[in-house]
């Protein structure tokens, strides 16, 4: 039955029209709207600027940025053309999508794994102890977590210092290029493995009791119930977050990279957003970083409407129904 329409032309809804959703929602809209500006401001706004990868942009050539994009010569594509031809792009583009591979394979099961150790907790104390200690390396800068790493694992840490003790020789492994990706990936378990159990320990929550209690009249054993309830209720979620994380595959910590970069060296270090920060920042070329931080930003959609995609031919709703 198609909506009815009122007489200013709005339709309805349920019997609700638009202005009155309006009045109904005033609130919920008005505790978004900062959200929604905010994005507005420092996301969307600043895509224009994106305008100076087909130029040969010049900050000089006038009194404001408005002005030095509008004096700048075009050059079309020519940025996009060298940066297939260039090396360091290409080793860049390799370091990330090795770094994403071991994230994704040693991380992203993590949180989950953790999610279900912490529900099968039986008193609330000890897990809301455990939550909590899981919780805390995620408010510490990346400066922070370094340097812990670094006096555990470096060539004066703990771990040094304890070969050298019994007579064995000291290992530095925060200086070991071939070693690189999996100790970033480690720091990031350290890290953020705790805060990433909040969305899965509240996918638990939602799990009806009945559920298990069901499944144990029928015989379930623990370990047939996490398989066939638990697992299930958080397939939905892990397939969102799937999605999201294969989106995010150029993008594998700028600040994290960029404080060990140049203990391992940009060969094992070098990745897309400190060498887009390289080229823009520190030498000035601001259309070639632009036309890298495009390409970047179309194979990051891209991967989210495959990854999506896949999540549709397998039952999940994903980030968007189809």
């Amino acid at each position: 039955m198609p909506p009815r329409a009122t007489p200013s032309g709005a339709a309805l809804s349920g019997g609700i029209t638009w202005r009155q959703r309006l009045r109904r929602d005033r609130t919920l809209i008005l505790m978004t709207l900062p959200a929604v500006l905010l994005v507005l401001v420092f996301q969307y706004i600043p895509l224009l600027g994106n305008i100076v990868a087909f130029q040969d942009y010049d900050p000089y050539l006038g009194d404001n940025a408005f002005q030095a994009i509008a004096q700048s010569p075009w050059v079309g594509t020519e940025h996009f053309t060298r940066m297939w031809e260039d090396r360091l792009f290409r080793q860049a583009l390799g370091n990330t999508l090795a770094i994403f591979l071991v994230q994704l394979t040693l991380f992203f099961p993590v949180p989950i794994l953790l999610a279900l150790l912490i529900n099968s907790f039986v008193r609330p104390r000890v897990r809301a102890v455990a939550q909590a200690i899981l919780y805390l390396p995620h408010f510490f800068s990346w400066v922070l977590v370094v340097t812990i790493f670094q006096q555990m694992l470096g060539g004066a840490g703990m771990l040094a210092q304890t070969l050298r003790a019994h007579g064995h020789e000291g290992i530095d492994l925060m200086t070991d290029p071939g070693l690189f990706k999996f100790l970033v990936t480690f720091e990031m378990v350290w890290k953020d493995a705790g805060w990433g159990v909040i969305v899965f320990l509240a996918a638990l929550a939602a799990v009806s009791p009945d559920l298990y209690e069901a499944a144990a009249m029928d015989g379930a054993n623990r370990w047939r119930r996490m398989w066939h309830v638990t697992l299930p209720a958080l397939r939905p979620v892990v397939a969102l977050l799937l999605v999201l994380q294969v989106g995010n595959a150029l993008t594998v910590g700028f600040e994290q990279i960029l404080l060990q970069r140049t203990a391992v060296g940009a060969t094992a270090a070098e990745v897309l957003d400190t060498y887009v920060w390289n080229v823009g920042i520190q030498y000035g070329d601001f259309s070639y970083a632009a036309a890298v931080g495009i390409v970047k930003g179309i194979v990051g959609l891209c991967l989210v409407l495959a990854a999506n995609k896949v999540a549709h031919m397998m039952g999940e709703q994903g980030v968007y129904k189809r």
